[in-house]
């Protein structure tokens, strides 16, 4: 009888210890390096850019929120900048500051003090640039809703614009023609359920912090 309770300890041990890797696996770091696509979490539209420039205020790239799931427009790589390095692999936790690259078009995610093209109240957000042009507009700094503050896929995060201090925000408010039914994107002073977003489909590239032993467990 002995032997058998100290055998079912030892499976007991063993099952906890696979359920902890399991959950390590599912709790996937969103780090630099990574490309990926990122859905508003109220009305579950994705961060989206284009070839079309707003009619109005700064004239550049716009960006929308996309219904769809599967539009390659709606890809977007976590890159570092000159002054704010961000080697790849590396894990994004609270503060972090990075930039956000429109893969097709290879624009940086940018703000500025420029009017919103539909709620004139908030703040323009756009693409801006290219590989060898990018100024501080550009930068953005990540913020946890709760927990570690390690951003991690699926869970429900903020981005702030580091110049200007608006959360990256969009809503139900959509565009008509030649973009019809994407919702606006742009920036909001207040901290509010509007100004969260999920990391969902992409590439992520595994976390560089990790010992090579336990990255290969994982």
């Amino acid at each position: 009888m002995f032997i058998s309770l100290v055998g079912v300890y030892g499976l007991v041990v063993a099952l906890v210890s696979t359920l902890s890797v399991v959950e390590a696996k599912q709790s996937v770091p969103v780090t630099c390096g990574s490309t990926v696509k990122l859905q508003h979490s109220n009305t579950k539209y994705r961060l989206h850019s284009h070839e079309i420039a707003y009619g109005s205020g700064s004239g550049q790239q716009s960006v929308t929120a996309f219904e769809g799931s599967n539009d390659a427009n709606s890809y977007w790589v976590i890159r570092g900048s000159a002054k704010h390095p961000c080697p790849q692999g590396t894990p994004i936790s609270a503060g972090t500051k990075f930039r956000l690259q429109h893969v097709h078009t290879k624009r940086w995610l940018h703000s500025h003090h420029h009017a919103a093209p539909i709620s004139s109240q908030h703040q323009e957000v756009s693409c801006y640039g290219d590989e060898d042009k990018s100024d501080t507009g550009d930068i953005w700094k990540f913020e946890a809703e709760k927990g570690s503050g390690v951003w991690t896929r699926d869970a429900k995060v903020r981005f702030v614009h580091d110049e200007t201090g608006v959360y990256l925000m969009s809503h139900d408010k959509k565009f008509g023609r030649p973009i019809a039914g994407q919702q606006e994107v742009c920036g909001t002073k207040k901290k509010n359920s509007d100004s969260f977003w999920v990391a969902t489909e992409g590439v992520y590239m595994p976390d560089a912090t990790l010992p090579d032993d336990l990255d290969d467990e994982l």
